[in-house]
């Protein structure tokens, strides 16, 4: 398998302006005079801000996140993932990343057999509602647990689709799922079998055909990580493409 990484840079520009300075002349001396304990003042409340601007100077910004390619030309996909997010090998997926940090917060690559099933475009799975109800079946079956009181509440937050600039038609399917379980599942009475909230994910998935294939770009994240790195998210879905294989 032949893979290509990229990363991209990100630049900031600064520009630096020198202001004209006026001197006092003698005849003018007076009108610069300050009286000794306004003048303390003054030099007690410049050092302090001088301070304040040092301090915030030295503390770190936050820099973009930067992103890198990956490039399957064996199976015939791309897409861009966080040039920090390391990969997993045998995750089961055709190709595994995660956050080295939040192991909750991943990514992953599904591609059809070819022998199973031929798709001509991905709307050979109906429309975007209909696919998107095959995705969230699809996940609950992977997360069947055979452990006792463990109860999933699941819901699909958006379906669409898009044509990207490969003239590919793509779905986008959105959903969370919640897990709760009880901290006593064999105790005999109800009330001492309390249930409580395991995890609450977002899964994002888009869907795309080629080669006669359906290929399904996943990422997996805790919903309180999403609200903040939406838009980070959202730009590795739109990366995301379904390429021909050239053999």
């Amino acid at each position: 398998m032949a893979n290509t990484i990229t990363t991209t840079s990100f630049l900031t520009p600064f520009h630096f302006h020198s202001p004209r300075c006026s001197i006092p002349t003698p005849n003018s001396a007076k009108a610069f005079t300050v009286p000794r304990r306004k003048a303390i003042s003054l030099i007690f409340s410049t050092y302090i801000l001088s301070d304040i601007g040092t301090s915030l100077a030295q503390q770190p910004q936050q820099q973009p996140r930067r992103f890198r390619e990956y490039v399957d030309t064996f199976d015939g996909y791309s897409f861009n993932y966080p040039s920090n997010w390391i990969q997993v090998r045998g995750a089961g997926a055709d190709i595994f990343f995660r956050d080295p940090y939040i192991l909750d917060e991943n990514i992953s690559v599904e591609v059809s057999s070819p022998s199973s099933s031929k798709f001509k475009t991905v709307e050979d799975l109906g429309p975007p509602e209909e696919a998107g109800k095959k995705v969230l079946g699809q996940y609950l079956t992977e997360f069947m647990s055979t452990r006792i009181g463990v109860k999933r509440e699941s819901s699909i937050l958006n379906t669409s689709s898009r044509v990207a600039d490969d003239g590919k038609l793509y779905y986008q399917v959105e959903a969370n799922i919640k897990s709760y379980a009880s901290n006593n599942e064999l105790a005999v009475m109800p009330q001492d079998r309390v249930v409580r909230l395991e995890w609450d994910r977002r899964y994002l998935s888009v869907l795309g055909v080629e080669n006669n294939q359906l290929y399904e770009l996943r990422l997996q994240v805790p919903e309180t990580v999403f609200l903040e790195e939406e838009n980070e998210l959202r730009r590795v879905m739109k990366s995301f493409r379904a390429n021909k294989i050239l053999r």
